[in-house]
């Protein structure tokens, strides 16, 4: 596979920090972001890269070379083929692209020059090959979004809408966004190219990829997300850009690659983020209780994933649909990310064993293997998140939680007096993070001084 890296932009988000070099040779802890790229590309075996270039390209040019110098900053060889694509003139962000079509005879990774990553290629790959679809984007939640664009997509996640900044939003939504790493099959570019021609009556110089390629694909079947926890993140701001850094400082971008076992603390939903109302079915009473989103903010800074495990048994009752589940769980994402926190996984179960309700759904009346104490979803959640269960925790407020989560395999913790067999009780979920954080430090300590 080749992957082309754009990096004709000029950066002026973050000049503050270097402005006398492009975007991608800011150096992160002594290396160009770039060189981070080629590195984590040719360890999985893409040796072929093309580099669109504009903006002090000479400086980039000078320091790969054509891929078989040996880098400055390491004293290795690169051990890559690179080209390169000369912009004369601006071409928008994706122009280049459209003139490289030539070289391009199958799927391709596309990569922002001002994204820092460390992800399974091979997973995404497979994701890709697995839609048949033209488009794959690798799409996460993020501790802004309420000031990113947005995408949404349908259950087998195909892009349904892509919601600029500038774009009208609804009132809750899904934290789902474009994190800059994308798979394209080279015919978009011929169906792109044709939609362009027909609007403007010829292929325009400058091609933005939002806004007139990957935009119009939505809801068209061509493109597909690509949900997952791994590290992306751009540093196209002085503040991302002093986080990636204390990120590569503490080993966190490596650790989140799928090759190698995550670690979560699975969450309970009601009475542990939200207030505990019976049998929610009403979005309007759901409301987070105090400190929970300072406390999922630290769950994501620890290098812990955050994943909600919660029965729904009102969907088998009849009393709330799936859409409305969802419509709810938006809320908590959004509630969430306007306090930049978020979640990286929600899991739910919708059954419920007992019959002789009032419209219930009778095949949903089953005695399943994920709901709670069963451990099914964090089982389900493990397979996707390559989690170890054993080093990852489970926090709730009932006998069920203290159950799935021991069963399971991981610690406990209860919110909550009554004694389960947990490992720790605590009195709010802010409690249970600061003390298994706090815990964690303290063995890091012990361990160094071993």
């Amino acid at each position: 596979m080749i992957a082309v890296i754009m990096a004709g932009g000029k950066g002026t988000r973050i000049s503050s920090v270097a402005s006398d070099v492009p975007k991608p040779m800011i150096a992160v802890n002594g290396m160009p972001v770039m060189e981070y790229q080629i590195e984590r590309l040719r360890t999985q075996g893409i040796r072929d890269i093309v580099i669109t270039v504009s903006h002090k390209k000479e400086m980039i040019m000078d320091y790969f070379g054509d891929g078989k110098k040996t880098s400055p900053a390491t004293a290795k060889p690169f051990d890559v083929s690179i080209s390169y694509y000369e912009e004369d003139v601006p071409l928008g962000n994706a122009g280049a692209l459209f003139r490289l079509r030539n070289r391009l005879s199958s799927d391709f990774l596309l990569i922002n020059a001002d994204v820092v990553f460390d992800i399974d290629i091979e997973r995404f790959v497979d994701f890709h090959k697995s839609t048949g679809g033209l488009v794959t984007l690798f799409t996460h939640p993020n501790n802004h979004p309420f000031d990113s664009g947005l995408l949404l997509a349908d259950k087998d996640k195909a892009l349904t809408a892509w919601l600029s900044k500038e774009d009208g939003r609804p009132k809750y939504y899904k934290n789902k966004v474009n994190a800059g790493l994308h798979i394209m099959a080279p015919k978009v570019l011929d169906v792109t190219s044709e939609r362009l021609i027909k609007k403007y009556g010829r292929l325009p110089e400058r091609i933005d990829l939002d806004r007139d390629l990957l935009k119009p694909l939505a809801g068209t079947g061509m493109a597909y997300c690509y949900d997952s926890c791994e590290y992306v993140r751009d540093m196209g701001t002085p503040k991302r850009y002093e986080q990636v850094c204390r990120d590569m400082a503490s080993g966190r971008i490596d650790m989140r690659n799928l090759h190698k076992k995550q670690k979560a603390i699975f969450l309970d939903r009601d009475g542990t983020i939200n207030k505990e109302v019976g049998f929610l079915s009403d979005i309007d009473r759901f409301e987070l209780l105090p400190g929970v989103g300072e406390a999922i903010q630290k769950i994501n800074q620890s290098g812990y994933l955050a994943i909600v495990i919660t029965n729904q048994p009102v969907i088998a009752r009849g009393e709330l649909s799936r859409e409305g589940l969802e419509e709810i769980h938006n809320k908590m994402e959004t509630l969430l990310g306007k306090e930049s926190a978020y979640l990286d996984g929600i899991y739910y179960c919708p059954h419920h064993p007992h019959g002789g309700y009032e419209g219930e759904v009778r095949k949903l009346k089953i005695d399943c293997d994920c709901r709670k104490p069963k451990p099914g979803m964090l089982y389900a959640a493990a397979e996707a998140f390559h989690i170890d269960l054993k080093n990852s925790w489970m926090i709730g407020d009932g006998e069920r939680d203290i159950a799935a989560g021991k069963s399971a395999g991981c610690k406990t913790v209860l919110i909550g007096k009554e004694n389960w067999g947990q490992d720790m009780s605590v009195n709010s979920l802010p409690e249970a993070v600061r003390m298994i954080l706090e815990g964690e430090s303290e063995e890091c300590v012990i361990r160094g001084n071993t």
